[in-house]
């Protein structure tokens, strides 16, 4: 039995790649859809709390929809 190692190599490479873009990319997205929260006041008191901006919402939008493709091509070369 022969192992061919490059391109074990490469497909390695490409996975690690892949994984660690992949999951960047879905945590642009969580962080551009969760409320930003400004600092309270020195005595103590809470900060508040404010909804994010359209452009911070559709920006992260464009990231699960691009996480979404990217799986989906995965999953059509699987099939293929």
């Amino acid at each position: 039995m022969d192992i061919d190692w490059a391109a074990l190599g490469e497909v390695f490479g490409v996975s690690l790649v892949m994984t660690v873009a992949l999951v960047g990319l879905f945590t642009v997205g969580i962080v551009g859809l969760s409320p930003k929260t400004e600092p309270g006041g020195p005595d103590g008191s809470a900060g508040s709390e404010t909804a994010p901006s359209a452009l911070a919402r559709t920006g992260a939008y464009v990231c699960f929809t691009l996480c979404a493709a990217a799986v989906a091509y995965g999953i059509y070369l699987i099939v293929k």
